[in-house]
């Protein structure tokens, strides 16, 4: 699958591209979210409740794990930090394969639990302000929601 990557060169850049996201995703889509701390994965998951009409604060759900938000469809926010070297399955199918849009930071500590079809997204820094951010779509739609992204 072929990955592009995209500089956001503030963070209002970067949520504008979520809420462009948002606006390509259907229930059950799967978007997963690695970076270091601070990179803006919290940030770009603002952009996509927003883009997704969640009108609640978004933030990080590190000591719950999973939020839930309403929106134009349901939002399901998840921070996997804390189940690194776990077998925990938490019930991850009802959301991944449910009827909102999923977003999974630091999902790669729950790899053997995603769907194989889904949108990865990695953001780097750059500098103080400009991230990198590259996404990686792990299904033929996924591609087309890409191709759409970076038009």
């Amino acid at each position: 699958m072929n990955q592009i990557q995209l500089e956001s060169k503030t963070t209002l850049e970067t949520t504008k591209l979520a809420e462009k996201l948002a606006n390509l995703l259907r229930p059950g889509d799967v978007v997963t979210l690695e970076g270091d701390l601070g990179a803006g994965k919290t940030t770009f998951t603002k952009g996509l409740g927003a883009g997704l009409g969640v009108k609640k604060i978004i933030n990080s759900p590190t000591f719950t794990i999973i939020k839930e938000y309403q929106g134009e469809i349901p939002f399901y926010h998840m921070d996997v930090y804390r189940l690194e070297n776990s077998d925990e399955d938490i019930g991850f199918d009802e959301y991944f394969y449910g009827d909102g849009v999923t977003v999974v930071e630091w999902a790669s500590f729950i790899e053997d639990y995603l769907p194989k079809e889904r949108l990865d997204i990695r953001i780097d820094v750059k500098d103080e302000q400009s991230r990198i951010i590259t996404f990686t779509p792990r299904s033929h739609y996924f591609e087309k929601i890409c191709e759409g992204l970076a038009r």
